[in-house]
């Protein structure tokens, strides 16, 4: 399948994820009984980097792990997975660590505590250059110092390298590297801190809107990623497009924005354009949903065209007559 194929490079954080389950998220103050706890391999750059292995794809990682117990499990689990580390240095210290409570019905709210991933800097994608200029793509996030990611941007642009930005967890980012990015990929909450439009207005709910805006802001492309329902992509070239979401069982909603951008990458470097991209990143993080746990949750190649096979079958039953389109 991959034959040929430049490998995607993601530029990004490693984590161990320590879960635990509830009923529900507590409140500021409030003490709540868990219902189970596990530790999971995550951090969004590994999370992506895992989604495009999982997918059969060719990929390469760039990043930083410490030189305790969770780094070489990390490490260990990332080369299992099929990601080339090469480009994952050892910094004496403590790997990244996120803390995870999932309720019942698959919300979740995560605390990072960033580790060796804060010691990822320019001068680490600079020891990487060929990996970097033997990519078809570039992932990246924001849970890496913000100096490398705009380094990365700058070595992306003068490359010709296009760069798909997540910026998670989001912060103020200068014009200069929205500009260098070829693809923004915000969730709902995200594009309202982007836009200015936190304030529970009907507009910051509107996708049209919040595309709108960003690229009124120099951002070639956006991708809204809109859990429930599906998402939105719109470019500066006038595409604007609506997708709709899959009707599954949410069991962890955990790493479904990894699971899109992972698969948003792999569709483009397999010659799908951007629209067809987001529709197979959208059956992707509909399908990691459906399992708990970050990287456990990444669903395969032939995973994701069931889905999207049985959702076309639908779509033909619905024009003849016969049963729904598949959400």
């Amino acid at each position: 399948m991959s034959a040929g194929k430049k490998p995607v490079a993601v530029v990004g954080s490693i984590n161990i994820d320590l879960v635990a389950n509830t009923e529900r998220i507590p409140v500021e103050g409030e003490t709540v009984l868990g219902s189970g706890f596990q530790i999971h391999p995550g951090g969004k750059g590994a999370n992506q980097a895992v989604a495009v292995a999982r997918l059969g794809y060719p990929v390469r990682m760039i990043g930083r792990l410490g030189d305790d117990a969770f780094g070489a499990q990390l490490r260990s689990h990332l080369e299992h997975a099929g990601v080339d580390v090469a480009g994952v240095a050892t910094t004496p210290g403590s790997s990244g660590v996120a803390t995870i409570i999932v309720a019942n019905h698959g919300e979740n709210c995560i605390v990072i505590t960033p580790g060796a991933n804060a010691r990822l800097t320019p001068d680490d994608l600079d020891a990487n250059l060929p990996i970097l200029r033997s990519s078809g793509i570039v992932l990246t996030q924001l849970e890496i110092p913000l100096e490398t990611v705009e380094h990365l941007a700058k070595i992306c642009a003068r490359e010709g390298i296009p760069l798909i930005l997540d910026p998670a967890p989001a912060k103020q980012l200068p014009p200069s590297l929205l500009q260098a990015v070829t693809w923004f990929t915000p969730n709902e909450i995200e594009a309202a801190f982007f836009t200015g439009q936190n304030n529970g207005s009907s507009e910051s709910h509107d996708p049209v809107h919040a595309a709108k805006a960003l690229i009124g802001r120099g951002i070639p492309g956006v991708v809204l990623k809109l859990g429930s329902r599906g998402a939105f992509i719109a470019s500066e070239d006038s595409l604007a497009e609506r997708l709709h979401s899959f009707l599954v069982r949410a069991v962890d909603t955990t790493a479904a924005g990894d699971a899109f951008n992972g698969a948003f990458a792999v569709g483009l470097l397999l010659g799908k354009d951007p629209v067809a991209s987001a529709r197979f990143a959208t059956a992707a993080a509909a399908l990691s949903v459906t399992r708990a746990g970050a990287q456990p949750s990444m669903p395969t190649m032939a995973e994701v065209d069931h889905l999207l096979s049985n959702a076309a079958a639908a779509v033909l039953q619905n024009e003849d007559g016969i049963g729904e389109e598949t959400r």
